[in-house]
């Protein structure tokens, strides 16, 4: 069986796993990392986004053999290691704002959350209501009038 060399949450990884195995499920089966969620294994729902070299990017749609010894990967357990924290930013306005509902869709929806916010301030601006709008992450419960609350909050503390 081919042996997966990356990066999770700072470190470096091994595992036996064929190429076509979908990251998503070395990361939660293999490798016991369970805050990328599996919703619906084809890239929609997005309950599973994680980030990729610092970028939102969905596990369930990739391979494992499209990752290479150089890609970090960085799931909900070591976001607030990005930041030196107990608790990234977005993760502290996610509680302030009491968004979690059932909780299913949070992990995915904090990790876009931050992407988006970082991708906003790389062009040197304020996130505002029409960048939310681009964020595509399925809450069934429907407690997005929180979430885009806690974004906004968050961002302002990144």
């Amino acid at each position: 069986m081919p042996q997966q060399t990356f990066t999770v949450n700072g470190k470096q990884v091994t595992v036996d796993a064929p190429d076509d195995v979908r990251l998503l499920w070395v990361l939660r089966d293999i490798l016991g990392i369970r805050g990328p969620k599996y919703g619906c294994g084809l890239n929609v729902c997005k309950a599973c986004t994680s980030h990729i070299n610092g970028k939102a990017f969905n596990p369930c749609s990739v391979p494992v053999g499209d990752i290479t010894a150089d890609d970090e990967i960085t799931t909900i357990e070591g976001l607030p290691a990005t930041v030196g924290a107990d608790l990234h930013p977005m993760q502290q306005a996610w509680l302030d704002h009491d968004v979690a509902q059932c909780g299913y869709c949070q992990p995915g929806q904090i990790m876009a959350a931050v992407d988006l916010v970082n991708r906003v301030r790389a062009e040197g601006r304020d996130i505002t209501d029409a960048d939310l709008d681009t964020l595509r992450n399925i809450c069934r419960c429907g407690t997005y009038p929180r979430l885009r609350e806690a974004i906004k909050d968050g961002a302002q503390s990144m």
